[in-house]
């Protein structure tokens, strides 16, 4: 670049109360071109004549090295401390960095800190607005969504942000980042950790707002009318369910003793799921009991209604996966602590709950009718259920309902309750849309009795 004679002087130095930020002195009376070289390095005004460069990363130095040069192709005198130039010489090292970084090259590194330099700074300036944040253990985590274009889960703090994954829609991230954290899950950006505190505050920057959005699930606006929670949907495809849950669990095999029932049996012959395909409004399309063994006694059992929507029975057809779906025998009482770990997705996402002289309930805040009630004077064998889960109308007369016996897996339930309060499902119109749905959902649901099934002898 050619010598130009009115490009100022321009002192590079350590920042007085920052270790590695820069702070950049503009001498000369016309300081514009050199300003626009600097804020290309990332340096930021901070008076009439200064500038600073304070990073995330703390690579501050090679930084400024950059914009040094730059500056002195363009024909300005550049001045760089003695201190400075110890630092630029010197290559920075993280402790805390992951593992496979040690055979990076320091420009490798730069690309991984670079980008999440980028992320902080579009969170700084607005152009990233986080919408809920989290702990997963480890690290901070958080769900976002850029100014005009895509969604994004965040990992890691500082220099180890990373996109994790994008998404086309807000609301297709946002409920996907509830599924993953599920109770983490805290409203707004997370607490500005040290490293930001002290960026901000050597470049005279206020902090971003940690208001959360005006939507609890930060839902964009043409979005929300497309959006219904899964206990307001239709009840979907439950045939394609079935084949999914054969296809995804290989410990269960399928056997049709007629047209009507296809019978799914656990490996360890202890658990049993019936579905009935030609059910009609008063049956029972899910019959699933557990056995303490093979011959042994009944534990629990569930039953399932009809109009029940799929992703509340995928939710519960899931859990059966796990070892806490065997239940804990008919001699154990149902304790207040059972209630809680129950109902704990309900409380987080603020269910009111009602506590009468028979029954703990707990509905959903919305206009759309669903709930979780426990009956506190059901035992054992008794043919009335003692756990409900419903959707639509009320609770005595509700549009789908799954029905437990007492001793049916707190877990289990949980899992259930989680899809209830937080799951959502795109273009599916609700169930008090008109339709054959509407109609079913009308008539009376009578209390399922217990499951009465037989299960097929153990393999020889």
């Amino acid at each position: 670049m050619t010598a130009r004679s009115d490009l100022p002087d321009v002192r590079l130095a350590l920042h007085p109360d920052h270790s590695s930020a820069v702070v950049a002195t503009l001498t000369a009376p016309e300081r514009y071109l050199a300003r626009s070289v600097l804020a290309e390095y990332g340096f930021r005004a901070t008076g009439d004549s200064t500038m600073a460069l304070a990073r995330i990363d703390h690579d501050e130095p090679h930084h400024a090295d950059k914009a040094a040069s730059a500056l002195r192709e363009g024909g300005a005198i550049v001045e760089v401390s003695d201190a400075l130039q110890v630092e630029i010489e010197t290559e920075w090292t993280y402790g805390n960095a992951p593992t496979h970084w040690q055979w990076l090259t320091p420009e490798e590194i730069r690309e991984h800190t670079g980008e999440a330099q980028r992320i902080h700074d579009d969170i700084a300036a607005g152009r990233l607005t986080i919408h809920l944040h989290a702990h997963d253990g480890w690290t901070t985590v958080a769900v976002g969504t850029y100014a005009g274009g895509k969604s994004v889960h965040l990992h890691g703090e500082d220099h180890l942000r990373t996109e994790e994954a994008d998404y086309a829609f807000e609301a297709e991230a946002v409920a996907d980042f509830h599924r993953r954290h599920t109770v983490a899950v805290r409203p707004g950006p997370a607490p500005l950790t040290d490293i930001e505190r002290d960026t901000l505050a050597v470049l005279g920057t206020a902090p971003p707002s940690a208001t959360p959005p005006a939507a609890p699930l930060g839902f964009a606006a043409e979005e929300t009318s497309q959006l219904a929670p899964v206990y307001a949907n239709g009840p979907g495809d439950h045939e394609a369910l079935l084949t999914d849950f054969f296809a995804a669990n290989g410990e269960w095999e399928k056997w049709r003793p007629h047209d009507e029932t296809t019978i799914a049996s656990h490996e360890s012959f202890t658990l049993r799921v019936e579905f009935l395909h030609e059910a009609t409004h008063g049956d029972s399309a899910w019959t699933i009991a557990a056995y303490e063994s093979p011959v042994g006694e009944r534990l629990w059992h569930a039953t399932a209604t009809p109009a029940t929507p799929a992703e509340i029975m995928r939710a519960l057809l899931n859990s059966l996966s796990t070892e806490d779906s065997w239940g804990r025998g008919s001699g154990v009482p149902v304790k207040e602590e059972d209630l809680a770990h129950a109902s704990r997705p309900l409380d987080d996402a603020g269910w009111p709950l009602k506590v009468g002289s028979r029954l703990i309930e707990w509905t959903a805040p919305t206009v759309d009718p669903a709930g979780l009630r426990f009956d506190t004077l059901v035992k054992q064998g008794d043919v009335l259920p003692a756990w409900t889960i419903w959707g639509g109308n009320t609770a005595d007369n509700p549009s789908w309902a799954i029905h437990l016996s007492t001793h049916a897996p707190t877990s289990l339930i949980q899992n259930v309750a989680f899809e209830l309060a937080h799951g959502y499902s795109h273009c599916q119109p609700p169930i008090h849309a008109a339709g054959p749905t509407r109609q079913l959902a009308q008539k009376p649901v009578a209390a399922s009795p217990p499951a009465t099934m037989h299960r097929p002898a153990p393999r020889r």
